[in-house]
């Protein structure tokens, strides 16, 4: 449905929420301005409702949650609450927690090897954790600390993470209490890149690497998509060196690029792969999934796991986990994408503007560059342009290290309709910021 809108934006109890959070909440974690922000109250498909009851179109999918769309697995949810909403994932388990990491085997080393090709999987609840386990397991293998990750590399910001994080905003605050394991490469834009991704790799002492972390494409970084080779120059790489090669897909996993995992783009298999967010569309719950005899170089339990937490295969996430991740496996859901992501483009590639440098991206993870006319970063305009989508009804994010990458990752089942209305509106909103 098109946004209708009843208040100004923000309204007035989202205006009084804000001030209200303020008195309470951590001053950096939500940014707030008298136009800024909005407290959403109901979700459903490509609509939020907010506290005044304004309905949006969600370019965000909710930071990539909801590529099935907002609510698509309550029902699980709602199911598996009335039976049962925590266990000891554990010590005493539930059967969900097997089907999940079944069904997981099966999306990722099965598919790309054969039914032999097991894949086993660690839980957990967030795709920050998610990549501190893939880091552990890679220590475990390898028994080297080293970690090579690239430039605008965006992981998660718990300690672990940001070990392999090349996004300096967020490592540079705390890089004092952590220790000095990075080796940073660029990440390559194009063909020429690769070159000199090959010497960088060259000049590395591979005697200390254990693992090399890497986006098949980057999310947070600015939605780029890297040229062909570039993740087969990474694998050869890693085999040559014995380096475990993990693929961060938190964000382009699960169908967003147009494929189930960015990876299959290229057919190049990883050692391990992370995945969190469109796993069950909207509960915390995230998996580390590595080739089986990777895996297995951690001990077998004996009563007491190295590497676990309380919520570790909560049913209600694995029960829509495995609603979520049956219908990713449908080859339906991949066609949707790339269906919407086709007209998507056709209409975006039709902007006229000043403002925009490049429009880059793959399925539904797409990021429109946006520069001054000086040729340098725009990202006080990204910040204009998302008051004034949201004001018109539309919800956006940027991304981007200095901020200026409009980003469009919406659920998968927008309409002609909504897609027309969100373009129309930001072709005006380009038009007004660049007079």
């Amino acid at each position: 449905m098109l946004p209708q809108l009843i208040t100004e934006i923000p309204g007035p109890r989202s205006l009084q929420l804000a001030k209200d959070l303020k008195q309470y909440e951590c001053r950096n974690v939500t940014f707030t301005a008298a136009n800024w922000p909005v407290f959403w109250k109901k979700a459903e498909g490509c609509n939020v409702w907010d506290e005044d009851g304004n309905r949006y179109l969600d370019l965000t999918a909710a930071f990539g949650v909801a590529g099935l769309g907002h609510g698509w697995s309550a029902q699980a949810m709602r199911d598996q609450s009335g039976e049962m909403i925590h266990a000891m994932g554990d010590v005493h388990p539930t059967a969900l927690k097997l089907e999940v990491c079944k069904l997981l085997s099966e999306m990722t080393f099965e598919r790309w090897g054969g039914s032999s090709n097991r894949g086993k999987t660690t839980l957990s609840n967030s795709g920050s954790e998610a990549v501190e386990s893939a880091l552990k397991t890679a220590y475990m293998v390898t028994a080297k600390a080293g970690i090579i990750c690239f430039q605008d590399s965006y992981h998660g910001l718990g300690y672990g993470a940001l070990l392999g994080s090349g996004l300096e905003k967020f490592r540079l605050p705390f890089v004092d209490q952590l220790a000095p394991l990075r080796e940073l490469l660029d990440f390559p834009r194009k063909t020429a890149d690769l070159a000199l991704l090959k010497s960088q790799l060259g000049a590395i002492d591979s005697s200390a690497m254990g693992a090399l972390i890497v986006e098949p494409i980057q999310g947070r970084g600015g939605k780029i998509v890297p040229p062909e080779g570039f993740l087969q120059i990474l694998r050869d790489w890693c085999d040559e060196h014995q380096v475990v090669l993990i693929f961060d897909e938190i964000f382009s996993g699960f169908n967003r690029t147009g494929k189930l995992f960015a990876c299959d783009w290229e057919e190049v298999t990883p050692d391990i792969i992370c995945v969190a967010k469109s796993m069950s569309g909207g509960y915390p719950i995230s998996a580390c999934i590595g080739k089986a005899e990777i895996m297995d170089y951690w001990p077998e339990s004996e009563g007491e796991a190295l590497h676990t937490s309380t919520f570790l295969g909560n049913p209600v996430g694995c029960a829509m986990a495995v609603a979520s991740l049956r219908e990713h496996g449908k080859s339906t859901t991949a066609e949707l994408v790339s269906e919407r992501s086709a007209y998507l483009l056709r209409l975006l590639k039709n902007l006229e503007s000043p403002l925009i440098k490049e429009i880059r991206g793959r399925g539904l993870m797409i990021g429109i560059e946006l520069i001054h006319p000086d040729r340098s970063p725009a990202g006080d305009i990204c910040g204009r342009i998302l008051t004034e989508m949201m004001q018109q009804g539309i919800f956006m994010l940027a991304d981007g290290a200095h901020g200026n990458v409009l980003a469009f990752t919406p659920p998968f089942t927008l309409t002609d309709d909504e897609l027309d209305h969100i373009v129309a509106r930001l072709d005006r909103i380009l038009t007004l910021c660049s007079q």
